[in-house]
């Protein structure tokens, strides 16, 4: 659970904008988003090969770039 405690003289819009921030940098506001509907386990297990797959990519292309 996310809290945000108002400081003194600290306005509402500055605690909201930190209170967004946190969400954000949680990853709350992702987790929202994809449970909203429903995903097929099939597509579900599609979409993680795929993020897997572009991790794997990622990395070696780094690691190729690196030697020189």
């Amino acid at each position: 659970m996310i809290k945000v405690q108002v400081r003194p003289n600290e306005s509402l819009e500055a605690a909201l904008r930190r209170f967004k921030r946190q969400c954000n940098q949680s990853g709350l506001f992702t987790t929202m988003k994809e449970r909203s509907f429903f995903t097929k386990p099939t597509t579900a297990r599609r979409l993680e090969k795929k993020e897997r797959m572009q991790t794997i990519k990622r990395a070696e292309r780094i690691r190729r770039n690196a030697r020189f």
